[in-house]
């Protein structure tokens, strides 16, 4: 059974979304399937400024938190993350700098990637966020699994060949029914390609 990790930071829950949905296409595809949230690094100050990230954090405290071990374990990896100035959240970033040992001993590599975030608007950076995931995932040496244009219900979801992406317009869990629909098929063929991969 192909084994797949998807990671993923949300403060208010957009990109939780996106995180379950993946999730959920990779099981439909008949992965094995670990969800795992990055460790909250923001204090609690910042926190409690804001009572939907309160709310949420409080929400998916059931959620393991990630390991490398998680990725170590995986045929596949879909790491998620809300845009933060065109770049990925801190939090996630933190997780992605615990992979060096990974890293440097090859375990990371030739396994299936993809990514998928979310920003307040369209033109807020989800493109580049995602695009700089890439960049990481070559350093990895994994083999990048985008959507790509490889199915019609990715346009109603945007068209976003990159990776499923959600405007939220400061709305907590604003995924649209198609772009749920758009991340659950980025599950499903990351799944797909990854148990090529290790066949």
């Amino acid at each position: 059974m192909t084994k797949i990790a998807v990671v993923y930071y949300s403060s208010t829950g957009n990109t939780h979304q996106l995180a379950r949905a993946v999730a959920q296409g990779a099981e439909e595809a008949g992965a094995e399937v670990r969800l795992r949230r990055a460790a909250e690094t923001a204090p609690a100050a910042a926190i409690d400024s804001s009572p939907a990230w309160r709310a949420h954090l409080d929400a998916v405290a059931d959620i393991p938190l990630a390991e490398p071990a998680d990725l170590e374990w995986a045929d596949g990896y879909a790491l998620g993350t809300p845009t933060r100035f065109g770049t990925p959240s801190a939090q996630l970033k933190s997780f992605i700098d615990t992979l060096g040992p990974l890293w440097a001993t090859g375990k990371l590599a030739n396994r299936g990637a993809t990514a998928f975030t979310s920003a307040q608007n369209t033109h807020g950076g989800n493109e580049s966020t995602i695009l700089t995931l890439f960049n990481i995932f070559s350093h990895f040496g994994a083999v990048i699994v985008p959507p790509g244009y490889t199915d019609p219900l990715l346009f109603a979801a945007g068209g976003n060949p990159y990776g499923a992406s959600v405007a939220s317009a400061g709305n907590a869990n604003a995924a649209s029914d198609e772009v749920l629909t758009a991340a659950r098929y980025q599950g499903r063929r990351l799944a797909e390609i990854s148990a090529k991969l290790v066949a």
